[in-house]
């Protein structure tokens, strides 16, 4: 697959997560439907010919290693910044806040130092290495909210409040 076509599929795929990012969203108990995503965006990136640059291997595989743990990190932050909340019917639900903004900026500043870095010295990066890093945040994203939302009580009890995303009357 050409990467005209990769950076394509990077751009519908950050700006379908973003804009469900704010948008309340159940979260998924389980399912083959989970890993749908990150495989396919894994898939993509292996079959990119330039994801280890052969001039210079050591320090490509380094800037490959550091952009996978950046996007773990970047998942769990992602996840950890999400609110999550039950409705009556005992589903848990989650949407970004505020804080989802600065880690998803933050995540853009870092991957850009590392393809800077990886520019300065003269290491080819192909876009198999931004797919791989999307796919395992994406991925830490879905196992970190699946965690969390094991421990989240049910909101409602006696009374029922109104759902978190609705203005109140």
């Amino acid at each position: 697959m050409s990467s005209p076509v990769n950076v394509l599929v990077i751009v519908a795929v950050v700006a379908l997560v973003a804009v469900r990012q704010f948008t309340p969203q159940r979260i998924a108990t389980g399912g083959r439907g989970l890993l749908v995503l990150p495989a396919v965006l894994v898939v993509l990136a292996l079959r990119e010919p330039g994801l280890v640059d052969p001039h210079d291997r050591s320090l490509s595989l380094l800037l490959l290693g550091a952009e996978l743990v950046s996007g773990l990190l970047i998942g769990a932050g992602w996840a950890g910044t999400s609110r999550l909340w039950t409705a009556e019917d005992g589903s848990v639900w989650t949407r970004g806040t505020g804080a989802t903004i600065a880690v998803w900026t933050g995540g853009v500043a870092l991957r850009a130092g590392l393809t800077g870095i990886g520019a300065l010295r003269g290491v080819h990066q192909g876009t198999g290495a931004l797919l791989l890093a999307l796919a395992a945040s994406v991925l830490a994203r879905r196992g970190m909210l699946g965690w969390r939302a094991r421990a989240v009580h049910p909101s409602y009890g006696g009374g029922t409040a109104p759902a978190p995303w609705k203005d109140r009357v």
